[in-house]
């Protein structure tokens, strides 16, 4: 029997219309699935966001629900469409419209880790796509919706934070000399996807914690952030990517020395964020 897609953790009572998700941070590698990769074990855990879910973990003290992906990146995607199929590695799929997530191996079943380097020579059937989807992608999917229309139940308004990091190097391209460079970048899809205030709010939160934060570059946020950001229902989405250097060995894929403090330093962060979530401090939908 399959493992579940996710691990859910609860508090004991829901005070925040905060919700925490991380799709990325998923290390349960099905044993077949490594036996037909051609990359080692370190290449194939490239993509990882890992220990996301471990930094995230005190979520529910704060009154937050934290849903933290089992299934690898490598494996399913979380962060992709449903439909965003490769046809370069999934037989019976025709080309479409050009994607360039799809045309860079970056489809929800994905063909390539970071870097460019594929995780396996040929193909796999449509049967076998569906089969991961349906195991995986659809579950994780339904139970983050659920968990938003539990907060919007509950207090007028669903907040979810899309925790992901980034690689040291990401950000190259675009810090300018003389500029601060980002350690924390915040997507909220150009203010597409978050009220302003939720999202000012937010950064101030990691501003004050001594953190350097950017917006919108270069992570605006992906599928998640687009789909459930909705701001005009009261739905609002904003996607995290933190550097990864700030806690661990990015070469050994491990917590470095600094992973508890920046930890204790993210659980006053998530403290702020939860109190965005708090009763008559929302703003009002319609804004």
């Amino acid at each position: 029997m399959p493992k579940p897609p996710f691990k859910l953790l609860l508090p004991g009572t829901r005070t925040t219309s905060v919700v925490f998700s991380s799709p990325h941070s998923g290390r349960d590698y099905p044993w077949a699935f490594l036996r037909k990769s051609v990359l080692d074990e370190m290449a194939v855990r490239s993509s990882e966001d890992a220990f996301v879910d471990l930094l995230f973990a005190d979520a529910p003290t704060l009154g937050a629900p934290l849903l933290a992906a089992t299934v690898p990146r490598a494996y399913v995607d979380l962060n992709r469409s449903a439909d965003e199929l490769d046809p370069a590695l999934i037989e019976g799929v025709r080309k479409t419209a050009h994607n360039p997530r799809i045309s860079s191996g970056l489809g929800v079943i994905p063909r390539v880790v970071a870097n460019g380097r594929a995780i396996q020579s040929g193909k796999i059937s449509l049967h076998e796509a569906r089969a991961r989807l349906d195991t995986h992608w659809h579950p994780y999917h339904a139970r983050l919706q659920a968990l938003l229309d539990e907060s919007h139940a509950a207090f007028g308004e669903a907040i979810l934070i899309d925790c992901h990091s980034m690689p040291h190097e990401a950000i190259d391209s675009i810090t300018r000399i003389g500029h601060p460079r980002p350690e924390v970048v915040l997507g909220d899809r150009f203010g597409a996807a978050a009220h302003r205030d939720i999202i000012e709010r937010i950064e101030a939160a990691f501003v004050s914690a001594g953190l350097k934060v950017g917006r919108n570059a270069p992570f605006a946020g992906a599928y998640i952030t687009q789909h459930y950001g909705l701001p005009s229902r009261g739905q609002h989405a904003v996607q995290i990517e933190i550097d990864r250097s700030l806690y661990m060995n990015e070469q050994m894929i491990r917590p470095n020395g600094n992973f508890h403090g920046f930890r204790r330093l993210l659980a006053g962060v998530m403290a702020e964020i939860a109190d965005i979530g708090r009763g008559d401090e929302l703003p009002m939908a319609a804004e």
